[in-house]
């Protein structure tokens, strides 16, 4: 039988969290390393896929996939800036020494289950767009392929109008500070 655990982070708990996506940002501060995040953060989601680990911790790391995905493709064509600041909050999650080691066994892993938490709450909005304009290219591209048309002719221009449309979003909720009354991580600069 499932058993249902809750608890809260305090300001100070998240404020810790943020000041380790601030020391990142200093780090990680280069195309190399951008690069180095990326490289750890694939492998964090290959060796945890594998990896003996309660469900609920190997559950929320898997769900960074798609935020992986959301930076490295081109169609969606994420502005430069923006594919940095998210790399530069994964960048936490490559470190196999942080809040809780990585070795120690059934454990080394929930902090980072709790900053993925944290990561994908504050990327909610962004990850939204992307499975929507996900939804949308395999949707038009099964509806030009029913009507017999090369789903290869005119792409860039049926996908850049929903593009430009969702980046605008995302730029637009991203400006507002995101849900008013609830705290908010500075991912972005």
């Amino acid at each position: 039988m499932p058993l249902e655990i809750k608890f809260t982070l305090s300001d100070d708990d998240l404020m810790r969290f943020q000041e380790i996506v601030d020391k990142a940002r200093a780090v990680v501060n280069s195309e190399q390393s951008y690069a180095q995040v990326e490289a750890a953060a694939r492998k964090l989601l290959e060796e945890t896929s594998t990896a003996d680990l309660p469900d609920f911790v190997a559950a929320r790391i898997q769900k960074l996939g798609v935020v992986i995905d959301m930076i490295n493709d081109k169609e969606w064509n994420l502005a430069e800036e923006d594919r940095n600041q998210v790399l530069v909050a994964l960048a936490y999650l490559c470190d196999p020494d942080d809040v809780i080691p990585d070795h120690i066994p059934g454990i080394g892993f929930l902090d980072d289950a709790i900053y993925a938490e944290i990561v994908l709450g504050e990327l909610r909005n962004e990850i939204s767009l992307y499975e929507e304009f996900c939804e949308y290219r395999v949707a038009e591209e099964a509806r030009r392929a029913e009507r017999g048309d090369s789903i290869k002719v005119g792409r860039e221009e049926w996908l850049a109008e929903k593009r430009a449309s969702l980046h605008k979003e995302m730029r637009k909720f991203r400006k507002s500070g995101g849900v008013t009354g609830r705290w908010r991580m500075r991912l972005w600069k």
